[in-house]
């Protein structure tokens, strides 16, 4: 939209140490320096791939009654990973997307104009949603809800824009243990890489300095952004208070997650040249096989706080 502004990939000095003290302002100086390679750096894709793990945790959560959504809104859009893979894989016909971060609803609108696919944007405030009442048949995110200060009055907008009976689904969320072993498995990760690949013989495996730098300053403003971890009980009371209906939180990844955070922190460490469609697709199998130790044998003997990912759903009344 004319109205929106404009991305900021180049935050002065100032705006930087501002964004110490103010959550929102860094969530946009660090997802707009991030948009354009953050696809890349998530392995993030809009391909087989990701269509069946989008729909699969979305299926997970919620069933596939309602299938396709009319109309969906997506917050904290990011790339448009998560719509966008929904929308290819039928639950969605018409999207819109919004984002704090100009940058991401840039790259977010492209990549669904590349697909063929039916989307507008806008830069939001999650806790001010600039659609009207009774707009959407569906609200979506994924990996948003850690970003947003106030979320009592984000799900009270949710619900504000969901026409009666629509469902919101919300995944990708970090529980209090699982992201305490995550990031643990990710800094002894890039310690590893980054000191290894400094060895003569694995020189050409390790990124340019100014590169790895440039992504530990990034990785500094992650402890400014990533304002919450959840109890999955906790958050099903929050989301009822906050009236919604039908309320159901399940968690997933364990040794999936024991496996994917290190892998990822390593795809992030090395050049990207080096991640071949055969290694992403390995990384993706072997992920895919210990979900379903997750899901089939895990699931029943592991508390759910155990768990690194919680997802939600439910209903207007």
């Amino acid at each position: 939209m004319a109205s929106d502004p404009a991305p900021n990939p180049h935050a002065t000095a100032e705006e930087v140490e501002a964004a110490w003290q103010d959550p929102k302002l860094a969530n946009v100086l660090y997802h707009d320096w991030e948009a354009g390679t953050y696809d890349e750096k998530w392995s993030i894709s809009y391909d087989e791939r990701c269509i069946e793990y989008a729909t699969g945790r979305f299926e997970s959560v919620a069933g596939k009654d309602g299938w396709p959504y009319e109309t969906a809104l997506e917050l904290g859009c990011g790339t448009g990973f998560f719509l966008l893979n929904l929308m290819q894989g039928g639950v969605i016909k018409k999207g819109s997307v919004t984002d704090l971060s100009p940058g991401m609803v840039h790259v977010a609108l492209n990549n669904a104009r590349n697909l063929g696919l039916d989307v507008d944007g806008r830069v939001a405030d999650a806790e001010r949603i600039p659609y009207d009442d009774n707009s959407f048949d569906l609200v979506v995110g994924h990996a948003v809800l850690h970003h947003i200060p106030d979320l009592p009055t984000a799900f009270r907008e949710v619900l504000r824009v969901l026409k009666p009976g629509g469902r919101f689904v919300f995944a990708g969320e970090p529980t209090k243990i699982g992201n305490a072993y995550a990031r643990k498995l990710g800094q002894i990760t890039w310690w590893l890489t980054t000191n290894i690949t400094k060895l003569p013989a694995l020189n050409s495996w390790r990124r340019p300095q100014e590169e790895l730098d440039e992504s530990s300053r990034a990785a500094a403003l992650e402890a400014v952004v990533d304002l919450h971890t959840f109890d999955p009980t906790e958050l099903e009371k929050l989301v009822r208070d906050a009236g919604g209906a039908n309320v159901q939180a399940k968690t997933e990844e364990l040794a999936a997650a024991l496996f994917g955070w290190p892998v990822r922190t390593f795809e992030a460490a090395v050049p990207q040249e080096k991640l071949t469609f055969g290694w992403r697709m390995f990384a993706y199998r072997a992920w895919q096989r210990l979900s379903w130790v997750d899901e089939n044998i895990l699931r029943g003997v592991a508390p759910r706080e155990l768990f690194y990912n919680v997802m939600i759903t439910g209903t207007k009344p």
